[in-house]
């Protein structure tokens, strides 16, 4: 062991020692959704509150924290996503086990003094079931959490991400330093493949065996790259498990270098993530202090040197050549395969390349065993996901639950059911799934009890992709939503493939002309000739995947698309040329405002008949409707 570094024992025992001298903590949830929603500012405003109150206020645990007797001595901090981002900004309190919901900084005075002084709970602030109408205190207790089984981002929302110490202290590093002294590289690799472990961004294929062929090349040079260009619409998993838990990502990626015998590794993180490229930062040279990253690891001959580097936006560079391609310098393209990374990677060499949740995994692999790990999920998809659940339900955010999990217990048991447009809720609201982001497909309503693994799904023309999970009400129009995703891939084409450049291109004219109502059932019959030629011959998954979205629908709401083309209809309203504007007689009030307004004068009617728009002449421009104060008129 080197002078410069500690042992991992003596850095725990003595943030141990720090922490025992405090009495509360106070974790103010600090992840960029709830920085955008204020929580910086709630922070800011309990700490000072503390300190009005005379209270002994912790920010940092540093090397001596002062005991006054009879004073409190409270830690106040930022965590990273808590997950139930819907009812944020959260707020815990420990040890007593509270969670605070859309907590303002006005509430910090009395958030202080109930519940820090006084001992209370504050029941207005308190999540509010909205079945039973039950204030619930307890985290552990909220639906939301109560049903899932949280391993990768357990830690998230609970500890101070910037505080290696903290991590040390809860069993960080030590699975690692177990990798480097304790293992050779082929029982790393055993162990991880045993574990059934499959790769958490999108393909889903044996990390164990990914390592193994890595391992299998020679050379003195090898990389290892965890993929955190995070692209998928709503999707933030890995957004969250970096700023929230990074040491766990970078304790993966050092297990994954000692399995492959690599001395240097990238971290290529979206520049969209400018938190977590901040909180990774300090995560490499918080370890690289204390010796944990760099030369003589552990005490060892081996070496490790992360970088970290910010991609340029591209959704393409989510693809493992093109990603090492940006890294290069180069334009992100994909590169045909074989050669496969593991053989020929980054500038040449053997690399091997996995995303941020599959790095997030490999440390409780390493703990608990291949055999204990594989309790979780199903027989060929092991352990758990995480899913960023938005859309149309009532508890939106970021959820961890096993493989095997039905559609139903997400949507109805964690997320607490779908909501109308306008807030309501009735059994009759679900509509669809859209899960596996631009690459993946719809899952309907007979499909609820599916349960969620990469076999189950494919049978279903779904993916289970990174985990962008979007649950749509009745009122969604399904022809708009796969014309969104292609309009997304089309953009996102690099440009390479001709197939894919220009079919997409032209799938979406197409489904442009269904939405305009200038489709015929040509139309259709060309997509689907359209879309089986750009998945044969795209060059990698974007190109390949594409099509999904808009297959997906035609195949589980063909009615709805051919409705659109052939009684030029949208019966939802959300496609607004398919859409006249009429006049619900019994809510008309006769007072002529819409007829006054109109520009073409296509209403009529007088104080004694309910007004009418004429849809012959009808633009559609949506000025009644503007003007209406009643909510008579309907469409678009």
């Amino acid at each position: 062991m080197t002078d410069k570094a500690k042992t991992l024992e003596m850095i725990a025992e003595a943030y141990r020692t720090q922490a025992a001298k405090i009495d509360r903590r106070v974790v103010v949830c600090m992840d960029t959704g709830c920085i955008a929603n204020g929580s910086q500012e709630v922070l800011t405003a309990i700490t000072e509150a503390c300190k009005a109150a005379k209270l002994n206020v912790v920010v940092e645990v540093s090397d001596e924290i002062p005991v006054t007797a009879g004073i409190q001595t409270v830690y106040t901090f930022g965590s990273g996503c808590k997950g139930f981002c819907q009812q944020g900004p959260l707020v815990s309190i420990e040890p007593d086990g509270i969670l605070y919901t859309h907590v303002k900084a006005s509430d910090a005075d009395e958030i202080v003094r109930e519940t820090l002084i006084n001992h209370k709970v504050i029941e207005h602030l308190l999540y509010k079931d909205p079945i039973s109408g039950e204030r619930i205190a307890k985290q552990e207790e909220i639906p939301f959490y109560k049903h899932q089984v949280r391993k990768v981002i357990g830690e998230c929302g609970n500890i101070e991400p910037l505080c290696i110490e903290e991590y040390i202290a809860n069993g960080g590093y030590v699975q690692a330093r177990r990798a480097y002294l304790e293992m050779t590289p082929k029982e790393i690799c055993d162990l991880v493949l045993a574990s059934g472990l499959r790769g958490r961004g999108g393909g889903g294929f044996p990390t164990g065996r990914k390592w193994l062929a890595c391992l299998a090349e020679n050379g003195p040079k090898k990389y290892v790259i965890c993929n955190a260009d995070e692209g998928d619409p709503g999707a933030f998993m890995d957004r969250a498990l970096l700023e929230g838990d990074p040491h766990r990502v970078i304790e993966g990626m050092m297990i994954c270098a000692r399995a492959i015998g690599s001395d240097e590794g990238y971290m290529y993180v979206r520049a969209e993530y400018p938190l977590a490229v901040s909180c990774l930062r300090k995560a490499v040279k918080d370890a690289e202090a204390l010796g944990i990253l760099g030369d003589h690891i552990f005490g060892t001959d081996h070496s490790l040197h992360l970088h970290i580097m910010e991609g340029a936006g591209a959704f393409v560079c989510g693809e493992e050549t093109a990603l090492m391609a940006s890294v290069e310098g180069c334009r992100g393209m994909p590169k045909p395969k074989p050669p496969f990374p593991a053989q020929k990677g980054l500038f040449g060499k053997p690399s091997n390349i996995n995303n941020v949740e599959t790095f997030g995994s490999i440390a409780y692999i390493l703990k608990v065993g291949a055999e204990e790990y594989r309790k979780y999920g199903t027989e060929t998809s092991a352990g758990t996901k995480t899913f960023a659940v938005s859309g149309h339900v009532r508890n939106t955010g970021l959820i961890e639950v096993p493989f095997g999990t039905t559609l139903r217990q997400i949507v109805y048991d964690i997320g607490e059911g779908v909501v109308n447009d306008d807030g309501t809720i009735s059994d009759k609201c679900f509509k669809s799934v859209q899960i596996g982001g631009p690459s993946g497909g719809c899952l309907t309503e007979d499909l609820l009890d599916l349960p969620l693994d990469y076999e189950t799904l494919k049978k279903y023309g779904a993916i289970v992709g990174s985990g962008g999970l979007v649950v749509m009400n009745q009122q969604t129009c399904m022809v708009q939503i796969a014309k969104f995703f292609m309009q997304f891939t089309q953009a996102e084409s690099c440009g390479k493939c001709v197939l894919c450049r220009e079919g997409t291109k032209q799938m979406l004219m197409l489904m442009e002309d269904i939405t305009k109502g200038r489709a015929t059932m040509e139309t259709i019959d060309t997509l689907e000739a359209l879309a089986g030629a750009i998945q044969k011959g795209s060059l990698c998954a974007l190109g390949k995947t594409a099509p999904n979205p808009v297959l997906s629908v035609l195949k589980h709401f063909r009615e709805e698309m051919i409705e659109h083309v052939v009684d030029k209809k949208c019966r939802t309203h959300k496609c607004a040329a398919l859409s006249p504007y009429s006049i619900d007689p019994e809510k008309c009030k006769k007072c002529g405002m819409c007829a006054k307004k109109c520009p073409v004068s296509c209403i009529t009617g007088d104080k004694q008949t309910p007004y009418h728009i004429d849809p012959d002449k009808c633009i559609k421009c949506g000025t009644c409707k503007a003007s209406c104060k009643f909510g008579a008129v309907e469409g678009a």
